[in-house]
């Protein structure tokens, strides 16, 4: 498969899983210039970090990046490509879409097709069509859940770890390794004709949020945990919120009911809001 040159904004990252190399990997998710979906896997974490080290320092999101990537042969599903270098040599970076006037320029690129019914986007998402990337506005958000999960990695994963580590002879490579989140987080929402759905949240960024605050809390589970919770139901309450959805490939190629997870949340402000002002 030939090398396409893209630019695409990076709106959402998955929380980081161990690889078979020393790097942990992320999949990545944004828009193209026309508002399509476009997923960029695996990609190491350094990436992100070499995105902060480029001079983009408040978050790699919401920023124009130029690089060559490759469409997977092995993934069905249309939206997924790779890089063509993994170390990224190729990347030029472009401007950072800002939130003035209620988020306008960003509304612009991300809600080009927003979807409100759940049935309809599980439709799209089998054969032939196979979408796996969407955005969803829910009718209704009802609650935000958390729940306990294991705190280790899956034994093949730490084995693997531990034998990496063996052989490392540098620094970079016995660095202190991402942690395994101990807790899963949810939305429940309703969609425009009542459907009711409870659905993960796997982005990045309620991972990080939870280890600052558990940080911020002195290692005080309960503390952190409702400090979550307050931004994504009662801070979140007050935006207009839609979901980033997504699907993972196992399920999807299993045609689960519903293959979908919230891979990101999209908060503007309300326009109807700030045009009472």
């Amino acid at each position: 498969m030939s090398a396409e040159r893209k630019r695409v904004l990076i709106t959402v990252a998955t929380y980081p899983l161990p690889s078979r190399t020393y790097e942990e990997l992320v999949c990545t998710a944004g828009f193209l210039e026309d508002g399509s979906w476009i997923r960029i896997y695996p990609v190491p974490l350094s990436f992100i970090s070499g995105l902060r080290n480029s001079g983009i320092t408040e978050s790699y999101k919401y920023n124009w990046i130029e690089l060559d990537l490759r469409k997977r042969t092995d993934d069905f599903r249309p939206e997924s490509y790779s890089p063509v270098n993994y170390d990224f040599r190729d990347i030029s970076l472009g401007d950072k879409i800002d939130t003035k006037n209620a988020w306008e320029e960003r509304r612009k690129i991300c809600l080009t097709e927003v979807f409100t019914n759940l049935e309809r986007l599980i439709n799209l998402s089998r054969a032939p069509n196979d979408k796996s990337l969407a955005v969803f506005k829910p009718a209704k958000i009802t609650n935000f859940e958390y729940e306990e999960t294991d705190r280790e990695w899956k034994k093949e994963w730490r084995e693997q770890l531990k034998q990496l580590e063996l052989f490392a002879t540098d620094s970079q490579h016995k660095k202190q390794r991402i942690k395994k989140l101990p807790y899963n987080f949810y939305y429940k929402f309703e969609d425009d004709q009542g459907r009711q759905s409870r659905l993960m949240i796997e982005d990045w960024e309620i991972g990080a949020l939870y280890w600052n605050c558990l940080r911020d809390a002195k290692g005080n589970e309960k503390q952190a945990l409702e400090k979550v919770q307050q931004k994504y139901w009662e801070k979140f309450s007050e935006k207009d919120i839609y979901l980033f959805l997504g699907t993972t490939k196992q399920w999807h190629a299993r045609r689960a009911p519903n293959p979908f997870v919230i891979i990101g949340v999209f908060y503007p402000p309300h326009v109807s809001q700030l045009s009472l002002f």
